[in-house]
């Protein structure tokens, strides 16, 4: 058996801060990269173009990091529950190392893989939680369950010290010629465009793909967004968001080296305002690591709801007017413009996403679910624990303690878009109507007309008395049948 050990990268495409990483270049100066092309995610229905472009982009810049270091990153495109561990027997490596993941399918597919590799007698080793500062088996309650509830996650989860970045791999060896024939005839091959696979995206990348982008995006936001965060991150028409959304999704920057810039930021901090806007950041931070922590612990929340009463809601299926919340055609100017920033640019900012996600669910009485799905077919960030996460929220089929909780478009534009710049950015059509009428959705029937712009699909007052309704016979039915 020789010295290689295998790194299988997977929501880790970097070589900086990477737990399961460094720890392979403790047990070997051979360490070589692996990423597998799974058709089982690659060919489902909810895989959004903007998404595939990003990962291929920021696995060319992970390629020529190895590289660097003096290695290589392999490319598989097989289903890994056969691909890695025939690729480490036809390698006589020693050992395939990874890192943790949350999500349902990847415990299955981890799990079957590690029993694989038990029988060819070569060495793994996995649980490292890369992706998150704190285990699932950390974070628990009082009588030692999951939480359930952020605020008291919170409190548990910011008071325990957080650990620092590890060391960037570098200095290590790749595979010999030989090694490299038996590597192609493993299965290995030249990293595909997304064109190759299938996937067509040509609406720009909010982020560039790869650790030197994601790095400099972060250091570009602590440097001056993150101490206005508070005031700012609400307002769609501001760029006051870290938009590092989908390095994290990927793992193209790891979590240690956001948490330690939040830290530096904080220590550079002069004002009170400044320190309340870098720990409202740090929030979000844990926000998001809730979610996964919850899917992890109660992996049922990738099939439905998590409150019984939204277990067999009564939603509505037009889908007429689906389509025209997907494409932006509701005639509420703040939704229609948020769903036509994601159409266009894979990416809807965070208040938005709310916005749109209450208005399907509570305004039109559509299952969440399409929407989730929806989300996942275009962002470049999409997220099954945050998305999911989120949409439970927006929905109040979630762990919430609020569960009717209900956006008037027109309050929300009026607060958080006031002078419709955000609108008339994602509308054109709407540009010279005035903005007062904008922002409160007043538009007359003829200046809609007009430019080619629609009556509003529903009623908002009737459709959330509507829910209301729906929302307390659920609650009665659920009661009842539980007796």
């Amino acid at each position: 058996m020789s010295d290689l050990v295998l790194f299988w990268h997977r929501r880790d495409l970097r070589i900086a801060d990477n737990l399961g990483l460094a720890a392979a270049r403790g047990r070997s100066s051979k360490v070589v990269g692996v990423f597998c092309l799974d058709p089982n995610i690659l060919e489902r229905d909810d895989v959004a173009p903007a998404r595939v472009t990003y990962m291929i982009g920021s696995l060319q810049a992970l390629q020529q990091r190895y590289r660097e270091a003096g290695s290589e990153l392999l490319i598989l495109h097989d289903n890994p529950v056969q691909a890695i561990p025939n690729l480490a027997q036809a390698l006589n490596a020693k050992a395939v190392f990874w890192n943790w993941d949350v999500e349902p399918y990847s415990q299955i597919r981890d799990r079957t893989i590690i029993d694989t590799l038990k029988t060819k007698g070569i060495e793994f080793l996995t649980h490292n939680w890369d992706q998150i500062l704190h285990s699932p088996e950390e974070i628990r309650s009082g009588s030692n369950t999951p939480y359930t509830v952020y605020s008291p996650f919170w409190k548990n989860w910011s008071s325990k010290p957080k650990a620092k970045p590890v060391e960037t791999l570098q200095n290590v060896e790749g595979l010999t010629d030989t090694e490299q024939e038996i590597a192609q005839k493993a299965g290995v091959k030249p990293l595909p465009t997304a064109k190759d696979l299938g996937f067509f995206w040509d609406g720009g990348l909010v982020i560039a793909p790869g650790e030197a982008a994601a790095q400099a995006k972060l250091e570009e936001f602590t440097a001056k967004a993150i101490t206005e965060y508070q005031q700012q991150r609400n307002f769609p028409a501001v760029d006051g968001t870290s938009q590092l959304s989908a390095a994290l999704k990927f793992g193209v920057i790891g979590i240690r080296t956001v948490w330690q810039a939040t830290l530096e930021a904080l220590e550079n901090s002069r004002s009170e305002e400044t320190t309340a806007s870098i720990r409202t950041w740090q929030q979000e931070i844990a926000w998001r690591e809730f979610y996964q922590q919850a899917m992890y612990n109660f992996p049922a929340l990738a099939d439905g709801a998590y409150r019984e009463a939204f277990k067999s809601f009564p939603w509505e299926t037009n889908e007429e007017h689906f389509q025209a919340w997907c494409e932006g055609r509701t005639g509420y100017p703040i939704v229609d413009a948020a769903m036509r920033q994601m159409n266009e640019s894979g990416w809807m900012h965070n208040r938005c996403r709310m916005i749109v996600a209450s208005f399907l669910t509570k305004d039109l009485l559509i299952n969440p679910q399409l929407g989730e799905k929806y989300f996942m077919q275009k962002l470049i960030d999409g997220d099954l624990s945050a998305n999911n996460g989120g949409w439970q929220w927006s929905a109040s089929s979630g762990m919430d303690p609020k569960p009717v909780r209900i956006f008037n478009p027109a309050s929300q534009s009026q607060k958080f878009d006031p002078d419709a710049e955000y609108i008339r950015r994602w509308l054109p059509e709407l540009r010279s109507i005035d903005t007062e009428y904008l922002v409160t959705g007043k538009i007359t029937p003829l200046e809609r007309r007009a430019v080619g712009y629609p009556q509003p699909i529903v009623d908002h007052k009737k459709q959330q008395q509507q829910f209301k309704l729906r929302y307390q016979q659920q609650k009665v039915t659920t009661i009842a049948g539980d007796r």
